[in-house]
């Protein structure tokens, strides 16, 4: 299925995961909006703030290790759609919250249905994907991410500060996910490499049909694939994979950490120096739109330059520009950072979607990519948590200088991830 060209139904398939995605990225990226509002409106201390905006990713560090297991188990699809129906309730109970305790516990939940639905949605497109593309489209996905952030964006500066608790309303709208899963459950096809892997041949030759058919081509005869059980997750450390595993749960820590510990609390920052709550939003929606070029630039060079030397590339341009963010001084210089950052660190997101779910074979490929979204989710928990303290400590510059650092190791992690995979089938083992 991977020599096939690119179709319509590929573009099906990549319009219903993406939108999928764009929502669980308008849901992370809306508590970054409605959690100043909150913390204005509940009078609630830098640390009760900082745990608003921290426990959606100690659940999303749930979700993303046992969601890859049951993907592995029960299938992508059904998976994703799952997770969508989840955290779609829960981000849309979360508009009656009437204290924090009930609040948190809602962002947990949201944070479990997130976690699980991102390495699993990368891992079914990559299974559907051309194998000449596949990076590209993988990060296309991603790419979508960048659109709800900016949804968040526009939200959090026509609708959270304009109403009388206007965070709720913001809530309110992250009902859409769940309607989204019924959608999913129906509209995209299964991975037919975990159906050959659980037996079910006639269910995955029917869904090859269905792209060759889409392709206009004939129908190629099938080979024999032998059914596997599930392999266990401790094989994700035997020697025949160590060394990718520890590289890739290095990268996913740094990118996580640096990534949530600024973005998350962006608004905040520029609120604090002395911009008001209205121009606060619209500088991070400015901000924001830089990340769709750097998804486009990656996307071209993960199939030319390949994964590894692009995601290196794309945290070294994120080191230098958290550096420079932290030295901004005005609106300008302050706006002018921020994008650079922005282009960079979502071209390394894009890439880093990419590669993951490529370094393992089929049996294992969901677990992998879970448990290294999974580690990676500890440093978004810890981020946020630590921005009010280095802030006391060394200020703005000395917290972007530690930013610049986790992404510049992990561009050095990023060549532990061998081989390269641009241009070769997924291993099917």
């Amino acid at each position: 299925m991977g020599g096939l060209p690119f179709t319509r139904l590929h573009t099906r398939t990549l319009l219903g995961a993406g939108t999928g995605w764009a929502l669980d990225a308008m849901d992370v990226g809306l508590i970054s909006f409605v959690g100043l509002a909150i913390a204005t409106s509940w009078g609630l201390s830098p640390t009760e703030q900082s745990w608003l905006l921290s426990i959606g990713f100690v659940g999303m560090a749930i979700g993303a290790t046992f969601g890859g297991l049951l993907a592995d188990r029960y299938g992508r699809r059904t998976v994703f759609a799952v997770t969508l129906l989840v955290y779609g309730l829960a981000t849309g109970a979360s508009a009656l919250a009437t204290g924090l305790a009930a609040l948190l516990v809602l962002r947990f939940l949201v944070g479990i249905g997130l976690g699980a639905e991102l390495p699993v949605a990368s891992t079914l497109v990559s299974e559907l994907s051309p194998t000449r593309i596949r990076g590209r489209m993988v990060v296309a996905l991603e790419s979508f991410w960048a659109v709800g952030w900016v949804l968040a964006a526009l939200i959090g500066f026509f609708v959270v500060p304009r109403f009388e608790e206007g965070w709720r309303w913001a809530f309110a709208i992250g009902l859409v996910p769940a309607l989204w899963a019924v959608v999913i459950r129906w509209g995209l096809p299964e991975s037919p490499l975990f159906l050959e892997r659980r037996g079910r041949v006639e269910e995955a030759e029917a869904v090859v049909r269905r792209f060759e058919a889409s392709a206009g081509v004939e129908p190629q005869p099938s080979r024999p694939v032998a059914a596997a059980a599930p392999r266990t997750p401790g094989q994700l450390w035997s020697p025949a994979y160590r060394r990718r595993t520890a590289g890739i749960w290095l990268v996913w820590f740094c990118v996580n950490f640096s990534y949530y510990g600024a973005f998350i609390w962006l608004p905040s920052l520029l609120y604090a120096q002395g911009y008001d709550l209205v121009r606060s939003f619209g500088y991070t929606l400015v901000i924001t739109l830089a990340q769709l070029p750097g998804y486009a630039v990656a996307a071209f060079l993960v199939e030319v330059w390949g994964r590894r030397v692009t995601l290196a590339t794309f945290l070294l341009g994120s080191a230098a520009s958290a550096g420079l963010f932290g030295l901004a001084d005005g609106t300008g210089q302050v706006l002018a950072a921020g994008m650079a950052l922005s282009f960079f660190n979502l071209g390394a997101w894009g890439a880093l979607y990419a590669v993951t779910p490529e370094i393992y074979p089929t049996t294992i490929r969901g677990a992998g990519a879970g448990a290294a979204a999974g580690f990676g989710r500890i440093a978004s928990v810890v981020a946020p948590l630590s921005v009010p303290v280095v802030l006391g400590w060394w200020g703005d510059a000395g917290l972007f200088a530690i930013f610049g650092a986790t992404f510049a190791l992990g561009a050095l992690a990023a060549y532990l991830l061998l081989p390269e995979q641009a241009g070769d089938a997924l291993d099917v083992s």
